[in-house]
């Protein structure tokens, strides 16, 4: 009697789906909230599996989130555009594959986790504050400025995604740009285009 060939597996295919419904789980759940198993199911797959490919649920995260921060890119244009434009990516734009939410409110869901939170520093620090400090320059504190807006643009994000306060879930992008110009004023000392 002969053996029937099995069904072959795509290993990346299998790999890519399951850092997909991962990067979909934890940004949903956080890390305490999701479980190999969850999305082993998700995928159709053994969780054994999961192991195989990550060695473990901490290999698993990590290597979701790194694809995570690779679909963080920062606006292109002048510095004086980027306030608008990261208000819009942060808390407008549709990243479903993230469960509606930019990656990095996504990623803050699991910042309790100490890998997800040197990334979220990382991508935080290099990434967005970088590139806006310059709007600050010719300040004494001209980190603390750049903070400070950042924080009030995550904030917003947070408080819209993660929390649903009312006034912000409603808000749509033209009732917030008034107001991230007098932030960015206040902050940075200059007028920017909205």
């Amino acid at each position: 009697m002969t053996k029937q060939p099995g069904r072959k597996r795509d290993r990346e295919a299998t790999r890519a789906r399951l850092l997909e419904c991962a990067r979909l789980r934890f940004a949903r759940d956080g890390y305490d909230g999701t479980s190999v198993r969850d999305v082993a199911g998700d995928v159709g797959v053994d969780p054994a599996l999961v192991f195989r490919y990550f060695g473990s649920k901490s290999g698993l995260f990590s290597d979701a989130m790194a694809t995570s921060q690779e679909a963080v890119v920062l606006p292109d244009g002048p510095v004086e555009e980027l306030p608008a434009k990261l208000l819009h990516q942060l808390v407008f734009e549709d990243w479903a594959e993230y469960a509606g939410e930019h990656p990095l409110i996504a990623m803050l869901r699991s910042a309790s986790h100490e890998d997800m939170r040197d990334r979220v520093r990382q991508q935080v620090c290099d990434g967005y504050l970088g590139v806006l400090s310059e709007l600050a320059e010719g300040n004494d504190d001209k980190d603390l400025r750049t903070e400070l807006f950042g924080a009030w643009l995550l904030g917003i994000g947070i408080l819209r995604t993660a929390v649903g306060t009312p006034s912000l879930t409603k808000a749509t992008e033209a009732d917030l740009t008034p107001h991230l110009a007098s932030v960015a004023k206040a902050l940075f000392g200059r007028d920017i285009p909205v």
